[in-house]
């Protein structure tokens, strides 16, 4: 059960829709195959044509390539031929007997058993194919004419699985035109993913160009103003171009450090905002229970790079729905559903050891739990008055 239900967390928006989409036509065949075999319980040959038929279908179902995402491919390679063969050899057994039958009764079992045959493969096959509106004319009129033992039986015959394949087929294209629609917005949604991440990485290449070019370019330039010194005799003053040289140096450092660690300074209520703007883009709805203002002025910094680190590790490490984000005087804490890979231990993400170290130093506790399928990041101000994360 866990298997069954780790793989369908594992499958994307569309893949679910379509297998639903796929498990429900499947069942509507099954459910119709099965009624008309009960009413046609007192022919067996007409229960058998049915049933062998509404097996076809829902394996022909199983091999259109709109809906069979997660079929295996041997089931694709002949089930398809199956789904066509098995019907074309009922209805043509069904028109033989009906030319032949001499008996009003048969002559009806052989009508409604080519009928049901001829729906079925317009749902199961007929529906997915290029020329549709072709097809269901060409199967209304043969079956019109074979079984109508009258022009105006014929007629009723062909009129019956023209209006109703014609129903069936339009309910296909909107289903269709609805698994295109789940296939764009999936689509958009990773586009929209990768845009904030580009989005993001020109804003941390301009800062790093504004940041640290300047210092570069002094310190190039002052370099050589001191070799053009020294190679001139002025000791002194190449001396004090180096020493400036140093201080740019590691001014530099600083500001590189600054920048790298803090994005010119993290702050939480724009971090709350990103967060929720990213997981909404990756397909998980962030709850935000409590506001940043409760909490403690001295571990602001440290929440920010909390929500950065953990809102990084349900993107990358999950395949979340939902998450919970609590802000208390006492602590903060982070959960979400979908990790596959929650029993993976803290030591064994980079980002959670960076952040624990930060936290340590402010006087602050990391806590993870695994429950489930869920992961729970939880953090305690040790050093403030409450101690319960969210209070």
């Amino acid at each position: 059960m866990t298997s069954v239900a780790s793989w369908w967390r594992e499958l994307s928006a569309p893949d679910k829709f379509r297998l639903y989409t796929q498990l429900t036509l499947q069942g509507a065949i099954a459910v119709v195959a099965g009624a008309a075999a009960i009413g046609a319980v007192d022919v067996p040959w007409s229960v058998a044509m049915i049933v062998a038929a509404g097996i076809a279908a829902i394996v022909a179902v199983a091999a259109q390539p709109e809906l069979a995402a997660w079929s295996p491919k041997a089931l694709r390679r002949w089930a398809l031929p199956i789904g066509i063969a098995v019907p074309i050899i009922a209805w043509t057994s069904c028109v033989i007997i009906a030319n032949r039958a001499s008996d009003d009764a048969v002559l009806d079992a052989a009508r409604l058993t080519g009928t049901y045959v001829t729906l079925l493969a317009i749902l199961s096959v007929v529906s997915f194919a290029r020329r549709k509106w072709w097809f269901l004319a060409a199967m209304s009129t043969a079956t019109g004419l074979g079984l109508g033992s009258t022009a105006t039986a014929g007629l009723q015959v062909a009129t019956i699985i023209f209006f109703t394949g014609g129903f069936i087929i339009l309910t296909a294209l909107l289903t269709l035109w609805g698994l295109r629609v789940v296939d764009e917005l999936e689509r958009t949604k990773n586009v929209e993913a990768r845009l904030q991440v580009a989005e993001e990485r020109l804003r941390f290449s301009r800062d790093l160009h504004d940041v640290v070019g300047r210092s570069f370019s002094a310190i190039a330039v002052k370099s050589e103003l001191a070799a053009t010194l020294s190679r001139a005799g002025a000791a002194e003053r190449a001396t004090a171009e180096i020493d400036e040289v140093k201080a740019l140096a590691v001014e530099s450092m600083d500001q590189m450090r600054e920048l790298v660690r803090g994005y010119r300074g993290i702050d939480l209520v724009t971090e709350v905002a990103g967060a929720r703007s990213l997981l909404s883009a990756a397909g998980c709805d962030l709850v935000v229970e409590g506001e940043p203002a409760r909490v403690p002025a001295a571990f602001h910094e440290v929440a920010a790079w909390a929500v950065r680190e953990g809102t990084t590790n349900i993107v990358k490490h999950s395949a979340a729905t939902s998450a919970t984000l609590t802000l208390g005087d006492g602590g903060m804490s982070l959960r979400n559903n979908g990790a596959p890979d929650a029993g993976h231990s803290t030591d064994e993400r980079s980002g959670l050891v960076g952040l624990a170290e930060r936290l340590t130093a402010v006087g602050a506790r990391l806590d993870t739990t695994v429950t489930g399928d869920g992961f729970l990041l939880e953090i305690l101000w040790e050093n403030n008055d409450s101690s319960t994360a969210g209070r």
